[in-house]
């Protein structure tokens, strides 16, 4: 997941920004971790090989591309869906980026285990008996993997839901009840956020289901690994630890690197590390 910063670290009144069409009595209440898209602002891990506005428009479409895909795993399971944003005053966006299906939670705190332990307390306090969290930077994340997520936080017992990342982090953490610990003491944005959290679920006690290991787009890297998903191998089911697990398909996403690509230089800035790579060995 993304690091959320405050400028000096100030603080902000917490608003409830209710949208229409939510459905506020399912079981189990997903929000993604969003931040508006704003030049130099978003993505910004990417700048080079992207440009500003390039990481900007790339943000956007994830965006999109992830909450249609809770709005696709709502249809299968006691699902709704809502986006974790910042920084306050962006609602004027996120109203008019998203689908009326996708609620709205203010959540912009200088940390972001902060972030992510208000979050989770905001759909508990909307009636959802289980909360997730989840990261924006997965746009073909498996839709299976959602629906297996709350269908796991429906089983009796408390429990925890875990999407290790590739690398390190998480992509997901779902809840049944507030565990302030499991945000405490983590190296957030490192490769060890995932492990720190299964040492603070063992320290609690608390029972850890875990999902297989995806992957989050916030290097060029992991940028040529959705095109080739996209555009190669995108079509084609994904196993991992065992199981099949078909990725979304990211329309929007899709879209925007088919028109990237129209840019001559586009490739060439994208494959140009890796071909100095190949170059060295």
């Amino acid at each position: 997941m993304d690091r959320v910063d405050r400028p000096n670290g100030e603080s902000a009144p917490w608003s409830d920004t209710p949208r229409p069409s939510l459905a506020a009595t399912a079981a189990c209440g997903i929000a993604f971790m969003a931040k508006a898209s704003a030049p130099g602002r978003a993505k910004t891990r990417l700048v080079p090989p992207l440009t500003f506005d390039e990481a900007a428009a790339l943000n956007t479409v994830f965006l999109k591309d992830v909450a249609d895909n809770l709005l696709l795993a709502a249809e299968r399971a006691d699902i709704a869906g809502y986006a974790a944003f910042g920084p306050p005053g962006s609602e004027d966006f996120f109203q008019s980026t998203l689908p009326n299906g996708i609620g709205l939670i203010d959540a912009w705190l200088p940390n972001f285990g902060d972030c992510l332990l208000h979050t989770i307390g905001q759909l508990f306090a909307r009636g959802h008996a289980a909360a997730v969290v989840l990261n924006s930077d997965s746009p073909t994340l498996s839709t299976s993997l959602l629906v297996e997520t709350a269908e796991a936080l429906a089983l009796p017992g408390d429990r925890a839901v875990l999407g290790p990342s590739s690398d390190g982090g998480y992509y997901l953490l779902g809840l049944k009840t507030v565990h302030r610990r499991l945000f405490e003491d983590i190296a957030w944005s490192t490769e060890r956020v995932a492990a720190q959290t299964l040492e603070r679920a063992r320290e609690i006690g608390v029972e850890v289901h875990t999902l297989p290991v995806w992957y989050d787009v916030d290097d060029v890297g992991s940028l040529r690994r959705l095109r080739a998903e996209l555009f190669g191998a995108g079509a084609k089911t994904i196993i991992q630890q065992g199981g099949a697990c078909r990725p979304h398909h990211a329309g929007h996403t899709a879209a925007l690197l088919q028109s990237l690509a129209h840019d001559v230089t586009f490739a060439h800035r994208v494959d140009e590390p890796a071909r100095r790579r190949q170059l060295r060995a």
